[in-house]
């Protein structure tokens, strides 16, 4: 079992989360109860309805959980105003998503700068802030082009720019190699391993794959909405070992 310390940036309880459909009630996430250390690189994984992205989505703060308790960087997130929380998922918190979410018409320099439209960053400093984050994942020859017109790997380092630009304290992965071939996947993981080891940002990184979850510190398995294991990774991967 994963050693936890004392003062984890995300740190759940019985986390649960139930969907109603038409009287038909679906537990998606049942009790989960685990913590989030800063710099930690945590990958969630299971098969297609494990409940994995469900997680992910009330880690995020995209969806609320129906019940258990949810802290984080030690407040408990019933006690955050809905503006509050809304400035914690956009200063906080990055998400690099498996279909991209760009805007295909805006071009790389302008769907980088998004996130800093809702921030607090004086508009003087977008530019400088989008095409540092744009740089740091090898896409600057690109700058000016329609998202519409990059490969796919082109556009998943547009998500990680996007996600970089408010320097956020964890970045959600939600299967960011999952529509990439084998070449453009290794370059995602090698970024992605980067921003952790290098750049101390804490990833959460969200999978059914073993093969992408391996190159995590830590292993989280979710099955059928529940945590069945959690532990550390004893051989782990390079982004350089990464097949697909």
């Amino acid at each position: 079992m994963y050693i936890q310390n004392k003062m984890p940036l995300i740190d759940v309880k019985n986390l649960s989360k139930t969907y109603f459909d038409e009287g038909v009630e679906t537990l998606a996430v049942k009790n989960a109860t685990f913590s989030i250390e800063k710099g930690e690189f945590l990958a969630i994984m299971g098969p297609s309805g494990s409940g994995k992205s469900t997680l992910l989505h009330m880690l995020g703060l995209l969806d609320l959980p129906t019940s258990g308790e949810y802290f984080f960087d030690g407040k408990n997130i019933k006690d955050y105003t809905e503006k509050e929380i809304a400035m914690i998922r956009n200063k906080k918190m990055g998400f690099i998503f498996q279909s991209f979410n760009l805007l295909g018409k805006l071009n790389v320099l302008e769907n980088v700068k998004m996130p800093l439209l809702y921030s607090d960053v004086k508009e003087s400093e977008w530019n400088i802030r989008a095409q540092k984050a744009i740089e740091d994942v090898g896409l600057k020859h690109r700058l000016n082009y329609e998202t519409s017109r990059l490969s796919g790997g082109e556009k998943q380092r547009v998500a990680i720019a996007r996600a970089l630009v408010n320097n956020p304290d964890v970045i959600f992965a939600d299967e960011p190699t999952g529509n990439l071939d084998s070449k453009s996947g290794r370059q995602i993981m090698e970024i992605i391993e980067k921003l952790n080891e290098e750049d101390g940002h804490t990833i959460v990184l969200i999978t059914h794959e073993t093969y992408t979850a391996e190159h995590a510190k830590r292993i989280i398995s979710i099955k059928d909405g529940e945590i069945i294991k959690d532990e550390e990774v004893k051989n782990r991967r390079r982004a350089d070992e990464f097949i697909k």
